[in-house]
């Protein structure tokens, strides 16, 4: 088996929309502990991860110019994450399907977790 990341994406609107009542962020709750819990009665979730905190800095470059934000160039901000197992690609872009951020127009990066050759 083999470790992937699964990046949480959506707008900040986006985000807002789904947690906008006491009721909608209930059931936005309810589905992602439903849909950890079955990653992990499966075998699948190697690493919980963390929700993102919405501030943060980026440094860039060889000057290293530091601009305010997490954001990457677009409206989407990296909300959060976990580390999955799954056999390959191919069956954790399968798992991430059932991701709750997908019932709106979040969406899931999927990417392999590399090793540092020493």
């Amino acid at each position: 088996m083999s470790e992937f990341v699964y990046l949480f994406r959506a707008s900040l609107l986006e985000q807002r929309e789904a947690m906008g009542t006491p009721e909608r962020a209930q059931q936005s709750l309810q589905a992602w502990l439903a849909w950890i819990r079955e990653l992990e009665t499966k075998g699948h979730l190697k690493e919980r991860g963390q929700p993102l905190d919405r501030e943060g800095k980026v440094v860039r470059g060889s000057k290293k110019l530091v601009a305010d934000g997490p954001f990457v160039e677009g409206k989407d901000v990296v909300l959060g994450f976990i580390v999955v197992t799954a056999r390959d690609l191919d069956h954790a872009v399968e798992l991430s399907k059932g991701c709750p951020m997908l019932a709106g127009n979040g969406s899931v990066e999927v990417r392999p977790v590399g090793s540092l050759a020493t």
